[in-house]
């Protein structure tokens, strides 16, 4: 706050973890302005400068955009990985303006105890390389074998909808999407999943998108880099094969 209060920023962004999320709200309640949480696109009016903060609102369903045009400075904080790494442009410079701050670990009224390392293999779901997820069209829990072994043939790692997660199918550290994981793979494999909006927001910045659904009008096919039509218990036996005689070469 003492550093909002001496320069004055017009905007002020935070990562959206589970430490920024706190963060961002007791700076905000403090300094008496407006903050839009889990922003998934931002971008500056022209004309009035005012930040655009684009976000999921009324549970997923629509994308709202909202302005702060009165309070400042206009706060965000955006999900991890949804926006693209921008290019290197050599010979930019930029200000870099160090602060001391003035604490003491005895005014710190929290401790770290322990860390207890997870060891299960969603926790660098937002790193993947390559991502199989499934979703409610799987049927069951354990029709998601054959999904695992798509992701084994090609390295990757398994991910779910929410749906899965609700059917306790799969545990919460696998669901992708406005309530789970923001993800960024080269490749994402969109398997029996409808693709409403709390979805998509968490996978459509993929590099390439192979959707596989029975329903031809499935939203999911929209952001698609590639879409097949078809019962996934037939596509993706037929998939396996195929990566397997290629890998192999």
């Amino acid at each position: 706050m003492e550093l909002v209060r001496r320069y004055k920023p017009d905007i002020l962004l935070l990562g959206a973890t589970s430490l920024g999320r706190d963060l961002a709200s007791a700076i905000a309640t403090t300094l008496e302005t407006g903050l839009t949480a889990d922003c998934t696109v931002l971008s500056i009016d022209k004309e009035t400068r005012c930040l655009e903060q684009t976000r999921p609102a009324f549970g997923g369903n629509v994308m709202a955009t909202i302005l702060c045009k009165e309070s400042r400075p206009q706060m965000a904080t955006v999900r991890p990985r949804v926006m693209p790494m921008p290019p290197r442009q050599e010979g930019r410079q930029g200000e870099l303006v160090r602060v001391d701050i003035p604490l003491r670990e005895e005014e710190i009224r929290t401790q770290v105890i322990q860390i207890i390392e997870e060891k299960t293999a969603a926790i660098h779901l937002d790193k993947a390389e390559i991502i199989v997820a499934g979703g409610r069209g799987i049927g069951s829990k354990e029709n998601f074998a054959l999904l695992e072994e798509l992701a084994q043939v090609l390295g990757g790692s398994i991910a779910c909808s929410r749906p899965v997660v609700e059917a306790g199918w799969l545990p919460p550290e696998y669901q992708v999407g406005q309530t789970g994981t923001t993800v960024r793979p080269k490749i994402f494999f969109a398997i029996a999943i409808s693709g409403a909006i709390q979805f998509l927001v968490g996978m459509q910045t993929s590099d390439v998108i192979v959707a596989i659904n029975r329903d031809p009008e499935a939203p999911i096919f929209k952001v698609a880099t590639y879409g097949i039509v078809g019962d996934f218990r037939e596509v993706v036996p037929v998939l396996i094969e195929e990566f397997r005689r290629v890998l192999k070469k």
